[in-house]
């Protein structure tokens, strides 16, 4: 067992971490009860952890060592003080707390095995796999911490929710991702366009690659509106575990006036806090 005075620090070290790096998620949080708040947020942690390790690695080794490492952590069998690492600790403490399915947490690892390389994502259908590891996930185990443990019956919302959310961040990034070789549009339908994975990688055919970002838009819209449909079979505790759709809508309207190839289509900051209210009015 983790002594509480540790845990708390714990629990602050993962508030601090979503704060400073992914803060739309860090906003809708702050908008759950006190009780369960720092529970999506050691959630929302461990899933930045896992987004970061290809930033801070040279090759794939050292990457694969790391996720091995998370695998062994949540399934119980790392070796060492896995409760020294704040986000483990949490998280082990919320999964715990909430009967939440490590294997959730297990495959959103194994999904981000593709991060660690090159290669280009070969079709939609897989991207929307990689999103449902990686993204789907953690609206579905937030919903289940605001059931407190029980089933949320949102599977439906998180699949088409992961989809949504986790393409927009795609189309976002696209220009970090580029400058890193890194190729998450789907080759299949960039070879619809009559492009490759390389032109990503060179900044090649922006004419093409917007045609690309506009039907993707429409699909990742098609899926918000799914989400959200879903939610009615969904138990009524879940919908504020949904509240980082708020931004799918605002950033698709700001990719559609932003260069392809750069920069990263942002929102005002100020803006934010409206968003999400409005976004919540009608959750």
């Amino acid at each position: 067992m983790v002594p509480a005075a540790r845990l708390e620090d714990a629990y602050r070290y993962c508030d601090d971490l979503v704060r400073d790096h992914d803060r739309d998620r860090w906003l809708a949080d702050g908008l759950l009860s006190e009780q369960k708040r720092r529970h999506a947020l050691a959630i929302h942690a461990f899933s930045y952890e896992a987004a970061r390790i290809r930033e801070t690695i040279h090759e794939a080794m050292p990457g694969e060592i790391r996720l091995q490492w998370w695998v062994d952590a949540i399934e119980g069998e790392a070796r060492g003080d896995v409760a020294g690492h704040p986000v483990a600790a949490a998280l082990i403490d919320t999964i715990r707390r909430f009967s939440l399915r490590r294997s959730g947490f297990v495959n959103l690892l194994e999904a981000r095995r593709f991060d660690l390389y090159d290669d280009a994502m070969p079709t939609l259908n897989d991207f929307e796999g990689y999103a449902g590891e990686t993204a789907s996930v953690l609206f579905l185990e937030v919903a289940q911490v605001l059931c407190n443990g029980a089933d949320p019956q949102a599977a439906d919302a998180a699949g088409h929710a992961g989809v949504a959310y986790a393409l927009t961040g795609l189309m976002r990034a696209l220009p970090i991702h580029a400058r890193r070789n890194q190729v998450y549009l789907p080759a299949d339908l960039l070879k619809a366009a009559g492009m490759d994975p390389d032109d990503l990688r060179h900044g090649r055919k922006a004419e093409q690659l917007a045609g690309v970002l506009a039907d993707l838009r429409e699909h990742v819209a098609g899926h918000l509106d799914k989400a959200l449909a879903a939610l009615a079979a969904a138990d009524p505790r879940t919908r504020p575990a949904f509240l980082p759709l708020a931004f799918v809508r605002p950033y698709l309207k700001a990719l559609a006036k932003a260069q392809p190839y750069g920069p990263v289509a942002e929102l005002a900051n100020w803006r934010k806090p409206l968003i999400l209210w409005r976004f919540g009015r009608r959750l």
